[in-house]
């Protein structure tokens, strides 16, 4: 489930195989604008058309047995001169997908084409597939039983390889904890990480999750619903407005969704969504290659960089060196389909780059003893837009160590003179100065919609929410506004920022949200990083803590999200604290319930306290400067 987080396949930040549905300051306005967690990233356009002469086979109905006696659909393309296996065998790459496999004729035409046998194989319960889709929950021993029956195929050298992203990065991941015999390696873009970023974000729910079921719910694709971007807004709208609670969101659509109710009965991190990716002995057993990507402005980039993290945590140095990472400048979609501009941010020409072909060079080295990819000419690439926003490329870099690129860095203080740091003009600061004492405080009232309505109503007028700084303006009792002082020269930022928030408050829970911002010295705004949390699950993922009235706690916005990006001299930093109130995200009603069945007569207003003094210093923590 940032501008995408699930599955998707549109322009959707939460779904695992797409692109997400729209960017926002925040993750979860990304996630709606790119809808990807793992939901759904318009795969449609995003795989090459093939040639007018193609040089491939496409055989239909393929069907794939597995060890339960389910059978697979698969849609299979092989080399022209392969077909029953009458040339020499080839590697074998596929995906497996809940987006129908018609959905990437384009990718098996070009695989094909270019000397692979490639299959697009539809999940169970999807498609042609027989069995029942249980998002998430098949895919790691279905996945397995396909690379066993594909490596014995004729066509077939016994070298399977993987593709795809969101939901289908979800599935690489969870069919290599398998450890199939002959997996020889995978691209996982965007992955999808259940547990973390989908079916809820750090324990928060997201409505999108039910726009994304309407779409994969059943064995055909209700594509033309899924595209209706006014309906959905709509409707939730409607459900944000009459305080539905988060657990009938199906039904007030009009249906009832088995596996949303089944995310429902898992709101946190727990066993079950542990079973669906690798354990840290699994992670150690993974010695193939690896090629994660994703984007500054994936809605996934929080999924695929803790699968990243949590496999060299575990994994041998051999197969820490076979496992590259590419971090583009782009959202969901682009991690397959790179673009030069998003949301009114240009990225420069030079982050445009051929996925298919560099996926196609990496297959050629892992599979057929070619040479390295050029690109990848250290461990990390990532890219570093330029500074502005006129459209001059930005320039990729390379880096032998993630951790390494990132561990420097340095402290700004929270501060404000006498509490005032409600608004854009009159806003505290962030400075390298510890203040002696102060407080800051905003209110979060569950019964107000008025800013979850002005945001949809922006966006509905279309405009850049990457750009947009109307709520920041306009903040007052709804939040806090900090600023650097002007970079007095310019300043690359390259590395993951993080904030500690010290904080009380008279309710037992909120949800809480962090935003950053470069100012450039013209006014534009540049959205760069956001996180929320809620607050219950401050010190763990897997337990509620609930507040004391008066109790003083911290509070930590921390995800490892990666920024690289040169500051313009005389820009500013901005950043927003405020509590996550939108129709893009499951509503806190601050009671201590169980937040997904909270209705308006549970609403209680939360009066929150900041603290910066030397007991308590609220920081934001930024990457040294370069």
């Amino acid at each position: 489930m940032r501008t995408n987080r699930f599955p998707g396949r549109r322009r959707n930040p939460v779904i695992p195989e797409g692109r997400p549905a729209g960017g926002g300051k925040r993750w979860f306005r990304r996630l709606t604008l790119a809808v990807a967690l793992w939901l759904v990233a318009n795969a449609r356009g995003q795989t090459p058309t093939p040639s007018a002469a193609p040089g491939y086979h496409v055989q239909l109905g393929v069907k794939i047995p597995m060890r339960d006696g389910v059978e697979l659909n698969a849609t299979l393309y092989t080399p022209t001169g392969a077909k029953d296996g009458a040339s020499a065998p080839t590697p074998a790459v596929f995906t497996l997908t809940p987006y129908i496999s018609d959905t990437y004729h384009g990718l098996g035409a070009y695989f094909a084409s270019h000397g692979y046998a490639f299959a697009l194989v539809d999940v169970r319960g999807r498609g042609n597939s027989g069995g029942q889709f249980v998002t998430f929950v098949n895919e790691g021993h279905d996945g397995y039983d396909v690379v066993e029956w594909l490596a014995r195929q004729p066509f077939c050298d016994g070298h399977v390889g993987m593709w795809g992203g969101s939901y289908a990065g979800f599935d690489q991941w969870s069919t290599a904890k398998e450890s199939p015999p002959h997996l020889a390696t995978i691209v996982p873009a965007a992955a999808v990480h259940p547990g973390v970023d989908a079916p809820h974000y750090n324990n928060i729910g997201v409505p999108y999750v039910i726009r994304w079921l309407s779409l994969t719910n059943g064995r055909t694709g209700q594509d033309h619903l899924f595209d209706d971007t006014t309906y959905w807004a709509n409707e939730f709208l409607r459900a944000y407005r009459e305080h539905v609670s988060f657990n009938s969101y199906d039904s007030f659509i009009g249906t009832r969704f088995p596996n949303f109710q089944r995310f429902i009965e898992h709101p946190m991190q727990d066993s079950y969504y542990d079973a669906l990716t690798p354990s840290p002995e699994q992670f150690r057993k993974i010695t193939l290659p690896v090629l994660t990507i994703t984007g500054q402005y994936d809605g996934d980039e929080y999924g695929a960089l803790t699968y990243y993290r949590d496999h060299l945590a575990n994994a041998s140095d051999d197969a820490k060196a076979r496992h590259f990472l590419i971090i583009g400048p782009w959202d969901h979609a682009g991690t397959r389909s790179p673009t030069a501009e998003l949301d009114g941010i240009r990225f420069g020409r030079s982050a445009v780059i051929d996925l298919n072909d560099l996926h196609r060079q990496w297959y050629d080295w892992t599979m057929k003893k070619g040479r390295k990819p050029a690109f990848l000419k250290k461990a990390v690439a990532y890219y570093l837009l330029a500074p502005g926003n006129r459209g001059d490329d930005g320039e990729w870099r390379y880096a032998d160590d993630l951790a390494e690129l990132t561990a420097q860095t340095r402290t700004l203080y929270f501060d404000s003179k006498n509490g005032d740091a409600n608004g854009v003009f009159h806003s505290g600061t962030l400075s390298k100065t510890q203040p002696q004492k102060g407080t800051d405080h905003f209110v979060y009232d569950p019964l107000d919609t008025y800013r979850g309505e002005k945001l949809e109503n922006a966006e509905r007028a279309k405009e850049s929410t990457r750009l947009d700084q109307s709520y920041a303006l306009s903040i007052g009792d709804d939040g806090l506004v900090y600023h650097t002082a002007p970079f007095a020269e310019e300043t690359a930022l390259i590395g993951c920022p993080s904030v500690r928030l010290w904080l009380s408050l008279d309710t037992p829970d909120t949800d809480l949200e962090a935003d950053m911002f470069e100012i450039q010295p013209d006014g534009t705004s540049i959205s760069l990083w956001t996180d929320s949390r809620r607050l219950r699950y401050r010190e763990s993922l897997r337990k509620a803590t609930f507040v004391k009235p008066g109790e003083v706690v911290a509070c930590d916005f921390a995800p490892g999200l990666f920024v690289a990006r040169r500051l313009m001299k005389g820009s500013r930093l901005r950043l927003i604290i405020s509590a996550q109130n939108s129709t893009n995200a499951e509503k806190n009603y601050n009671s201590g319930g169980v937040v997904a069945e909270e209705t308006a007569k549970d609403a209680r207003a939360a009066h929150i306290q900041v603290y910066h003094d030397p007991a308590h210093p609220s920081i934001l923590r930024l990457p040294a400067p370069r």
